[in-house]
């Protein structure tokens, strides 16, 4: 298998990368906005340019100088992305002119080693000669005019930077592994998810889950999201730091462990609504949001140094009523001793009750403790919420749950079920087929769900049941 060339994005904040890394993989998988520093980690997607298939990677506001806190931890990640690339397109903004940062990260590339292309940005409107003019000056050569808001010059700007590909021989290309870069075929956009991303299954078999797991983690700020991804891929993927806040975007990752495949997604902390004030941080929440409607899923981070909050209840019920398959990590569990290990758990039982279907861990992500039987119980919440459930087991576990304890009547009628089927996956929805089903109430819904999720073993997963009462002929209309 040939490998895909890889593009990286640098330059200093608000020049335009995100939207440029969004034009080039046709997706809104970045953030934008007009606010410097957005993207702090780095940010993967495919492209295509005739039969070359290619990775392009977004990257965070490049200070190469910076020697501490966030800014220094940004600078680190886009180090790594350009050793990792083959070319990188150096942006600097046109209209604001060239900048003492432009010079540093320009000397910086000068001694990386893959080549470079310098990306006048935001040039719509301007003469070409006018708006780059001024960059020859960086010695990074001819300075290309582009509008990565437009798609002005972009297309002339990828063919250079992939010349060499694209004058390869055409067997040698790999056309299957990368989304098309056509107009015929867009990739999808966020949040979006593949018809065909789904389970396969042999007649009579249990079923085979063909597709990558979309594992999202989830939770308030600063509870150890980002810790977690980078000891589950042994390197420091993203940025972990000690400051709410650091992760602005969902940071989609693909990874593997034991013979299966995952796409991690590092989102950011969800606050209160009443202390989300910055535009960005609402953009941040949405896009919080989709990751978990997208992924298969989701690990929800506690803190186990500060008590369960009503926001990590608020997470929880967003994520119950997606539908999505749950485990429940709490975090820094080290760090306390055997009373505060006891507190933390009764306020478990008392203000999370609703998830007792999910398996809960106690880890430590900085120390890599936990981990394994967490990521063991993601395998079997994924397989519960995926499972295919066959008709006649389904009627005879009914059955059985009827015989233990009847459905209540509603005045002199009991409800009666006849049989039960699967209506669909992700979550597993149980369709009851009777007559007077209208008056099951809760109490003997949530009674269903705990038999059949016993049944069918069905740990880490929502249940759905849905009741369908026959038409009664002698009813007054009919």
């Amino acid at each position: 298998m040939a490998m895909h060339p890889v593009v990286t994005l640098v330059g200093r904040p608000n020049v335009g990368k995100s939207t440029l890394f969004n034009r080039l993989t046709r997706s809104r998988a970045a953030l934008v906005a007009d606010f410097p520093g957005l993207t702090r980690d780095r940010h993967y997607g495919h492209g295509r340019i005739g039969p070359v298939p290619y990775l392009v990677v977004d990257t965070g506001g490049f200070e190469p100088i910076a020697k501490d806190g966030i800014l220094k931890e940004m600078a680190r990640q886009t180090q790594q992305a350009i050793v990792e690339s083959d070319v990188v397109i150096f942006l600097v903004d046109g209209r604001a002119g060239i900048s003492a940062q432009d010079h540093d990260i320009a000397r910086q590339l000068r001694r990386a080693g893959p080549t470079v292309l310098l990306a006048v940005n935001k040039a719509e409107g301007m003469s070409t000669g006018v708006a780059a003019a001024d960059f020859y000056e960086l010695g990074l050569g001819q300075p290309y005019a582009i509008s990565s808001a437009h798609g002005d010059g972009v297309a002339e700007l990828l063919d250079k930077a992939l010349a060499p590909w694209v004058e390869a021989p055409e067997s040698e290309m790999d056309e299957d592994d990368a989304p098309a870069w056509s107009e015929t075929e867009p990739a999808l956009e966020a949040g979006e998810v593949s018809a065909d991303a789904g389970v396969e299954a042999e007649e009579g078999s249990e079923a085979t889950l063909r597709h990558r797991i979309k594992l999202a983690l989830v939770g308030r700020p600063n509870v150890g999201k980002s810790t977690l991804i980078n000891s589950l891929l042994g390197e420091e993927r993203v940025i972990a730091f000690d400051m709410p806040g650091t992760t602005r975007d969902a940071i989609e990752i693909e990874f593997e462990q034991g013979g299966k495949s995952y796409t991690l997604i590092d989102t950011a902390g969800l606050r209160k609504r009443g202390k989300v004030f910055e535009s960005i941080e609402k953009f941040s929440v949405i896009k919080t949001l989709q990751a978990i409607e997208a992924s298969n899923v989701v690990v929800l981070m506690l803190d186990a140094q500060t008590e369960i909050s009503e926001q990590d209840a608020h997470i929880a019920g967003f994520v119950l009523e997606t539908g999505r398959a749950l485990v429940v990590a709490i975090n820094k569990w080290d760090g306390l001793d055997s009373d505060q290990r006891e507190w933390i758990q009764r306020e478990l039982q008392r203000k999370l009750r609703f998830l007792s279907f999910a398996r809960m861990h106690t880890i430590s992500a900085l120390k890599h403790q936990g981990i394994k039987g967490l990521m063991k119980s993601v395998e079997a919440a994924h397989a519960a919420a995926f499972a295919k459930l066959s008709t006649p087991r389904l009627t005879r576990a009914l059955q059985a749950a009827i015989e233990q304890q009847p459905p209540p009547r509603k005045g002199i009628f009991r409800p009666k079920m006849r049989y039960a089927h699967q209506g669909g996956q992700n979550p597993p929805l149980i369709v009851i087929h009777g007559s007077g089903l209208d008056n099951v109430g809760d109490s003997y819904r949530r009674y269903l769900e705990t038999q059949f999720r016993d049944v069918f073993d069905l740990a880490g997963t929502p249940l759905r049941i849905e009741f369908k009462s026959s038409r009664n002929p002698y009813t007054q209309g009919n």
